[in-house]
């Protein structure tokens, strides 16, 4: 079902654009190809199809998880107003 000129008016005001009648007709023609390329999809019948998570078959390269850079919190903390516990103390926003 195709968008009329109201809908795009509609869409328009929701979304608080000021478009002229030549950039709604424009607007209004690109809406309905997005929604006819939906429905082409939707018409597609994918039962049996396994759900993939990439068009191409590919793996990741993983590197190790290991720490590689020193433990700076005690000089990162030195220079904050109040630390305790290795957590920086804020003051209380909310009662």
């Amino acid at each position: 079902m195709p968008l009329t000129d109201a809908d795009v008016a509609r869409l328009a005001r929701l979304a608080r654009l000021d478009l002229s009648g030549e950039q709604a007709q424009h607007t209004l023609g690109q809406l309905n190809a997005v929604l006819g390329l939906i429905e082409q999809l939707q018409a597609v019948d994918t039962r049996g199809v396994e759900p993939m998570t990439h068009p191409t078959d590919m793996a990741l390269r993983l590197r190790p998880d290991e720490v590689t850079e020193p433990d700076g919190r005690e000089r990162y903390q030195q220079g904050a107003p109040a630390v305790e516990q290795g957590l920086y103390l804020v003051p209380r926003v909310i009662e």
